[in-house]
Parts: structure tokens; sequence; C-alpha cells
């Protein structure tokens, strides 16, 4: 990570439920916009942008971008499943940082439908079928149960299993969502939750509970990387860095273990430790986090797999309050896919924007106080991995 790459702007929409209706060509256009009037930048001045999506056709990258300009530029389309808006940030990043390009865009933006997530193809091997054939082995498979619920319901049974964990840790992960959310101008859901409204809410998969599982949701988001010369040269406030990035995929052991070894605990764990690596710091120097919490149980397992407490401890973590204001480390200022919402390509960016705007002093009432680092964690079954470390500079 030699190379000094700064974000320059970040824009993103309010995320609403998929029956607001909004269309992605929509939600993206605004988000782009958003970010150059952050920035400064033109969009004359892009070299390149990255387009995040799951849900559409190819090409909706260009869809969006030409309604905000015809320059002529590469697009390039990532589809990564959850991790696609940080996938796009990964490659926003290194274009940056080769020297190819001094001004690249990332975009996400998801246009979804109501219910749980499904593929759109019955005719062919699924991306992510040996998760599902490990998850069948271990626990068996409930065709009348949401899929993805079940491997993160997986992955929480293995941790009840090993540390006696309780679903009370799992229900208070959601009510800390909400209580952040309510700050949080962009989030769909901020009505306040109790522990017993979240267990009592309809049972969806092993220990989870609907309140447990992250919402489907529509909004875009996006980012403006440029090189520390270019931001100088032009004048830009590109006080936040990149100073840290670890992209992972599936390994041999993915299969072998428990379920959280299937959703991704050491995907997680190597490409944080590789992040930490590049920045030149470490778990205990980290206030503040954006993670993946489609379900509570992943949101618990990544407490330990980025080393924001050992393996194991999870429980007395939430119980203790620290991953809260108050505490060691706040978890999601912005009320995470739990209760901001979950735009699958939008949600790496959106992560991105939470934390330029922590590091910039600027988050409002949502501020966590002195923030000099910030971790990103966005992850994706099939799989892949994205860690990112930011870090204020003057």
């Amino acid at each position: 990570m030699a190379a000094d790459v700064r974000v320059a702007g970040v824009g993103m929409v309010p995320f609403t439920k998929p029956s607001a209706g909004a269309g992605y060509e929509d939600m993206g256009v605004r988000a782009v916009r958003a970010a150059l009037a952050d920035s400064g930048i033109a969009y004359e001045d892009v070299q390149e942008a990255y387009a995040s999506y799951i849900y559409g056709d190819s090409t909706c990258g260009q869809v969006v971008l030409y309604s905000v300009g015809l320059s002529g530029i590469p697009i390039v389309n990532v589809n990564n499943n959850c991790a696609s808006g940080s996938t796009a940030l990964w490659q926003a990043r290194k274009s940056v940082a080769s020297g190819d390009a001094d001004v690249v865009l990332a975009v996400g933006f998801e246009q979804m439908r109501a219910g749980a997530l499904r593929g759109n193809w019955d005719d062919r091997q699924a991306p992510s079928l040996q998760h599902f054939v490990r998850l069948n082995e271990l626990y068996g498979f409930e065709a009348a149960e949401p899929p993805a619920a079940q491997l993160f319901a997986g992955a929480g049974r293995a941790h009840m299993e090993k540390f006696g964990t309780s679903i009370e840790a799992f229900a208070r992960i959601a009510v800390k969502a909400r209580k952040h959310a309510a700050n949080n101008p962009y989030a769909v859901f901020t009505e306040p939750l109790t522990v017993e409204e979240v267990l009592a809410s309809p049972h969806q998969a092993g220990p989870l509970t609907r309140l447990m599982c992250c919402p489907p949701t529509s909004g875009a988001a996006a980012a403006i990387l440029v090189s520390a010369e270019y931001a100088k040269k032009k004048g830009l406030d590109a006080r936040v860095r990149i100073a840290g990035q670890g992209f992972t995929s599936d390994t041999p052991g993915s299969f072998t273990g428990d379920m959280r070894h299937v959703v991704g605990y050491d995907l997680s764990a190597k490409a944080a430790a590789d992040a930490y690596a590049q920045a030149g710091i470490g778990p205990d120097d980290i206030p503040v986090v954006e993670l993946h919490d489609c379900f509570t149980a992943n949101e618990l397992i990544t407490y330990e797999s980025l080393g924001l407490t050992a393996e194991g401890t999870a429980e007395k973590f939430i119980f203790d309050g620290d991953n809260t204001y108050g505490g060691r480390v706040v978890t999601n200022p912005s009320g995470g896919l739990m209760s901001k919402g979950h735009p699958i390509g939008a949600t790496g960016l959106a992560q991105c924007a939470e934390l330029t705007w922590q590091l910039r002093g600027t988050a409002g009432d949502r501020q966590v106080t002195g923030v000099r680092t910030a971790l990103q964690h966005n992850i994706g079954i099939g799989s892949a991995c994205v860690v990112t470390v930011y870090e204020g500079v003057d």
C-alpha cells in the first residue's frame, strides 16, 4: 500500500423498502451526482468507473452513468454478491494506486424485490452450492426456510454450541442497530426495538427470528477516489486515506470446518490481517467499524474474526456494551445492514460513505469522538470478502 489513495467524495440516497418503487437508474444517478458535488470534481474529469449491482442485466452501470454524462470512459460492471460494492471500491483503489488513473468512480445500486433473496436461474448450478452442501451435512436443509438465513443461522448455532452463547446476544445486536439507525437520515428502519420484541418476531431459521435478519432494500451509494498528488494539485478536501485493504475468497477450510467457516470467518480474518498489516495498525487501534451484519449471527462472529474481541468472547463483548457508544468500538453507527438497509450492490459503498463522514467529523448525531482510523468489512457468499482500513490525514 505504498501508493497514497484518497477518498475525495462520497454520496448516497436514502435507502427504501422495495415497495417504494425507486428505480436503479434514478438512485444511481443521484448517488453519483452527490459524490461529485461532495468532491468538487466534474464528471468529465473521471477517468474510469466501476458499477456494482446484483439484480440487473449486463451494462446497468452504463445506464446509470450515461445519464450523468457520455464521456466515453471505461465502465466496468461488478457482481460479487454482497461484497460487490467493496469489490468496486477495491478495483477503483487499485486503478489509482497503479497510476493508471488519477480519478476513479465507484458506484453501487440495487433495485430489490420484496421477500427473501432468491436466484434468477433454475437451469444451472448455483454459485453457492458447496456452501449449502456443507450446511446440509452439518444441520440439514429446510426447503420452507429462507436459504441465506439458514447459512448464517448455522454459523450462529456453531457459536452457541462451542461457546454457550445465548440467543439474547443475537437479539441485543438487533436492538443496538435500531438505536444507531435512529440518528441516520439515510436508514430505512429507525423505530426502537426491545430484546423481547426481537425474540418474539417470527422464526426464520435456527436461532434467528425475522428481526435478526436484514431486510431487502433499494438504494445507491458512490465514492470518488483520487491520488494524493491530484488532490493536492486541485486543492481537494481529501483528508481520508485508504491505508490498507485485504481481499479474500474461499479456501478448502471454508468447507471442512463448522458453519462459521462456511459463511466466511476465515476469509474475514485473513482480509483483516492483510489490511491491518498494510496500515501498520491492529484491531485495538480501531474505534469505529462498519461490518457486514446481514444477520445478527454474522455480526457476532465477525467481532471475533476481525479481532475486535477474542474468540469465544463475543457475548461478553455485547453484554458489556463494547460494541456501541461508550464502549471499545462503535459497530455500525449507521445502523448497519440490519437497520440502515442492504441494497446489495450499494452496501459496500454506503459503508465507505459512513466511515468517510466519521473521519471528517461530519456524521452529526452519529459521530464517534476522536476518530482517526476506521474499518470496513463487506462479505458475500460464493465467496468474496473485502476489508478496508481508512485513516484521517492532515
